[in-house]
């Protein structure tokens, strides 16, 4: 069936509300078990708790909306149990934020915007988990709390997830990438690694409207931080990640 036509639409239109109802539904129930569990559960628990919730949204994605996911770059990750990493991620939907969890080995902390923890049942459960929500009106706080918390998430092997672009990119564009992932690199020594996600083929940037596809994952080589410049650092992240886009989406860099 042609995506562009108006029967392929109407097909994607209906699926993508059943997705999205299947995810209201769930959500509710789910995070009333995490914020009762969480309780006498610890961190870790607590966490994989949630992300059994990601696997439930991601599987009937799967299912319901036709998105597959074809992850490459396994071997890049660490592999030993107390392995520091910094995950910087090309962000083009909600997808990937749901995705990455339920791919990664270990426990992953974001880096998110405070006001997330007020949406109800979904941020309620997020307030549970061990993360780095900054307020941005405290900017001259936010970028310390990240290093503070960061260092002490990356200590007991969590690893820390970034979108440097910092809000969702239409797909064939970049956006400005900034350095805070890097800053961060930099001070606590943990490697970097760029990851490259072609998610907006699927799930278009602020779209409600999703359609059948494969995702692709590619995760980077990790890059060393130690004695670098977090400006330069970044560059070498940004140009990584775009290069392997336009490898893995040509017909979104076509023009």
């Amino acid at each position: 069936m042609n995506r562009h036509s108006p029967l392929a639409f109407v097909v994607a239109a209906l699926r993508s509300t059943l997705h999205l109802i299947f995810m209201a539904v769930t959500v509710v129930p789910w995070a009333i078990m995490v914020l009762v569990t969480s309780l006498f559960l610890s961190p870790n628990q607590i966490y994989w708790l949630c992300v059994g919730w990601l696997h439930l949204a991601v599987r009937s994605g799967c299912l319901i909306l036709g998105i597959q996911n074809r992850v490459t770059g396994f071997e890049n990750l660490p592999q030993a149990e107390d392995g520091q990493a910094i995950l910087l991620v090309k962000h083009q939907s909600t997808w990937e934020t749901f995705c990455m969890p339920t791919l990664m080995p270990h426990p992953l902390a974001y880096v998110f915007k405070r006001e997330l923890l007020f949406v109800p049942f979904f941020g309620w459960a997020m307030a549970r988990m061990d993360m780095i929500h900054i307020d941005r009106r405290k900017r001259s706080q936010a970028f310390s709390k990240v290093v503070e918390q960061g260092r002490r998430l990356l200590a007991r092997g969590t690893w820390v997830i970034m979108f440097p672009e910092g809000t969702r990119i239409p797909r064939g564009q970049a956006g400005a990438y900034k350095t805070g992932g890097t800053k961060l690199a930099v001070q606590t020594g943990a490697p970097v690694i760029p990851v490259a996600v072609t998610s907006a083929k699927c799930w278009p940037r602020k779209a409600l409207v999703k359609y059948p596809g494969t995702v692709d994952f590619v995760i980077g080589p990790p890059i060393s931080s130690v004695g670098r410049d977090p400006e330069e650092l970044m560059r070498e992240v940004e140009s990584w990640i775009e290069a392997k886009m336009r490898e893995k989406d040509p017909d979104a860099y076509a023009s």
